[in-house]
């Protein structure tokens, strides 16, 4: 695995287990009960980003370390998934 190879793996599991954890928690204020004229009734109330975040970064890099040093050792490989042999001569 390439350095290149390695960031990339770790902006995908980013960026998703950030779309996965930005609605958790997340309250409206329609669920509060604060609706006004200026504010939608699904604009966020509590909506703490950062701490989000660095959440975020902690999960993916206990996500990606396991990752990156099962694809790097060669534990598993493109063989090992080929289940319908169309890698083999």
């Amino acid at each position: 695995m390439t350095i290149t190879g390695a960031i990339v793996l770790f902006a995908v599991i980013w960026f998703m287990s950030l779309l996965v954890a930005l609605p958790l928690g997340l309250r409206t204020h329609g669920d509060a009960g604060q609706n006004t004229q200026a504010d939608p009734a699904f604009a966020p109330v509590n909506a703490n980003v950062k701490r989000k975040m660095m959440w975020v970064t902690l999960v993916t890099f206990l996500l990606w370390a396991p990752l990156c040093l099962v694809i790097a050792s060669g534990w598993i490989s493109v063989s090992d998934l080929d289940f319908y042999n169309r890698f083999n001569d």
